[in-house]
């Protein structure tokens, strides 16, 4: 590639500058750059390939359908960005709205500042994902969970690495997926001290509008559960749009392994069942039922109680033409036929090449492993542990699904519901005497991992035996 040279001058950050130019090269050591820029700088060259050459944001073509409820958030955050605006006017920053794809929906601020900002496109309809121009305030805080700040050379392009910036994402109270996001950028100039207490204030005041949303979906969903009830004799249960359990009867609740008859209507307490399949066919459902009112289906699960696949089926509920969730019920066969592959149409895509690294953490510092370096990897909750040649580090991704994704076609599998492999780092195979199968790895403690009963086939012709 062409050496990326940093055009014009800008706040002296010689050190994170020299190290971005060696990373844009193609070099890994990210030595003194920090964890959250050096996992989005991973993002930026080796998943979406942005050009750090690129000096303006493209035009917005991913088209969001917002939600009434959504809408009512975006309004929210326009609402304050209002006092914010007013205070940074004489620190010569810019605010920022852009909704969950990027795109720029409104901006306020001092007038010179945006005027510069419209130079590269930082302006209303033009897009700032990370997938679209790299390391920035809006597009990095919509990949994160918590506020996020920009400076100078930490910008992946280098035509934007005269701003500093600080952005902060509103997500939503059920599925965890960001709505939108608030911005503060200045140009060549320090951040105010305060801007992130004011991006803070402003996106709790918003988010608690979902949450109480959200406990009213939960309670409505319940209510539709003991509706149900009264017309059948079925196993129920009321999951919400993310795949968890708001309330589930005392039979469902054994065969989801989750408590029964202990409703969660608060989606921060509510129950996450240890199926992976369970959770991937609601979030289907769930997708399904958004774009057809009318939607019901059905689809085989395996339960914690039985080796033999289990019918169950989802029923939609809406509140004021809001979907809450879906009943399901348990040794039911009602509506159309789940696809095999349930992955929920807003899950996000596999990238295209497997990553050459994984970016895993060891106390404050992040880790650059060669693949060949993991033997495995192994849930725990939303965090993944990966057990490599240097012991045991988390994972830089949330949840097994989404590395699972990742490193789709570089010679992993996932062979359980918490464990995805290193083929080429299985020592052993064994069959016990009930038909289990389970791998020993070649890693020093020569861990035994189990290879669930629906998994077997697969891992099988994977491992040509």
């Amino acid at each position: 590639m062409p050496q990326v040279v940093r055009p014009g001058p800008g706040p002296e950050d010689a050190d994170v500058r020299r190290a971005w130019e060696r990373f844009a090269a193609g070099d890994d050591a990210l030595s003194g750059i920090r964890p959250e820029i050096a996992v989005s700088w991973h993002r930026c060259r080796d998943q979406y390939g942005v050009d750090p050459l690129i000096s303006e944001a493209p035009a917005a073509v991913t088209e969001v359908v917002h939600t009434l409820e959504h809408d009512v958030v975006i309004a929210e955050l326009g609402f304050r960005a209002g006092p914010i605006a007013h205070e940074l006017s004489g620190e010569g920053g810019i605010v920022t709205i852009a909704d969950a794809s990027g795109r720029v929906l409104a901006q306020w601020g001092d007038e010179a500042t945006r005027a510069l900002a419209a130079e590269a496109n930082l302006a209303q309809w033009y897009c700032w994902s990370e997938s679209s121009v790299g390391t920035n305030g809006m597009g990095t805080a919509l990949a994160s969970h918590t506020p996020v700040t920009v400076r100078g050379a930490e910008h992946w392009c280098g035509a934007f690495q005269d701003w500093n910036c600080t952005g902060v994402s509103v997500r939503d109270a059920v599925s965890r997926q960001p709505v939108a996001v608030l911005n503060i950028s200045c140009w060549r100039r320090e951040l105010p001290r305060s801007a992130q207490g004011w991006l803070g204030t402003a996106a709790s005041a918003t988010q608690r509008i979902l949450r109480q949303r959200a406990r009213g979906d939960g309670t409505e969903l319940i209510a539709a559960v003991n509706h149900a009830r009264s017309s059948t004799t079925a196993p129920l249960a009321g999951v919400d749009p993310a795949g968890r359990v708001v309330v589930a009867d005392d039979t469902a609740g054994v065969l989801l392994g989750i408590p029964g008859s202990t409703p969660a209507p608060d989606p921060a307490v509510r129950w996450r069942p240890e199926l992976p399949e369970f959770i991937r066919a609601a979030r289907y459902a769930a997708g399904q039922a958004g774009r057809d009112a009318g939607w019901t289906g059905s689809t085989q699960i395996l339960t914690r109680l039985s080796r033999e696949p289990m019918t169950i089926s989802f029923r939609p509920v809406f509140l004021a033409g809001h979907l809450v969730g879906n009943v399901v019920s348990f040794g039911v066969s009602e509506g159309e036929p789940l696809p095999a592959s349930t992955d929920a149409p807003d899950a996000p895509a596999a990238p295209q090449t497997p990553p050459r690294r994984l970016v895993a953490a060891r106390e404050n510092r992040m880790v650059l492993l060669r693949l060949a370096e993991v033997a495995f990897a192994q849930s725990d909750g939303n965090d993944v542990w990966l057990t490599t040649d240097e012991g045991q580090m988390r994972s830089a991704s949330l949840g097994l699904d989404r590395l699972e994704s990742e490193l789709n076609g570089a010679g992993f599998l996932r062979v359980h519901r918490q464990f995805v492999v290193n083929l080429s780092r299985i020592r052993e195979v064994e069959r016990r005497e009930k038909g289990e199968l389970v791998l020993v790895m070649d890693d020093p403690a020569e861990t035994v991992v189990p290879v669930s009963r629906r998994n077997i086939p697969t891992v099988r012709r994977a491992l040509e035996l």
